[in-house]
């Protein structure tokens, strides 16, 4: 298990998220059009604290997580991005791989910012980590995600179905 590290980029911070997170994710993911490509319809509050819990927990168990996006400058919230161990009932399996994954407030998005922590927090993966390969699955339909992950050198893997949507596994 590797000691969890902020990771700093030209325009934002990740750092572990902390409890007073708990209303802006729960805002991200109660939005429709965030959640789109992500089981299609916003969360309940509810929901978002179970998820919540669930993405605090990896760091205490595993290491690693989803960090807390904000801005460098002003410090607001942009969004989420790292890794999860989901124990997906997906086929081709790929449980034991670490698996990326990020998304940002509708204000963030389009300005390059998913590709520059992507970027980071791939190369905290290999040089504090450890991770010998990372996956990612993204809704064909959502170009943005995909152009995000052939950017930073994930590949094609397999097309399959996840929840019984068409998904795109690639991989690093």
């Amino acid at each position: 298990m590797t000691e969890p590290s902020d990771i700093e980029t030209e325009r934002t911070i990740l750092r572990r998220p902390v409890l007073e997170d708990f209303d802006s994710y729960a805002a991200l993911w109660a939005d429709p059009a965030v959640m789109r490509f992500i089981g299609g319809k916003g969360r309940t509050r509810e929901e978002s604290w179970v998820r919540f819990l669930l993405i605090t927990g990896m760091w205490q168990l595993l290491g690693y997580g989803l960090w807390t996006v904000l801005d460098r400058t002003s410090q607001a919230f942009l969004g989420l991005a790292g890794f999860h161990e989901m124990k997906r009932d997906i086929t081709p399996s790929f449980e034991g791989v670490p698996e990326a994954g990020w998304i940002l407030a509708p204000a963030a998005q389009g300005r390059g910012l998913a590709t520059e922590m992507v970027s980071a927090m791939l190369a905290w993966s290999h040089d504090r980590a450890g991770f010998e390969k990372t996956v990612c699955i993204i809704a064909p339909e959502n170009g943005a995600s995909m152009a995000v992950a052939r950017k930073c050198g994930d590949r094609e893997k397999a097309r399959t179905t996840y929840h019984g949507a068409p998904t795109i596994l690639l991989e690093r």
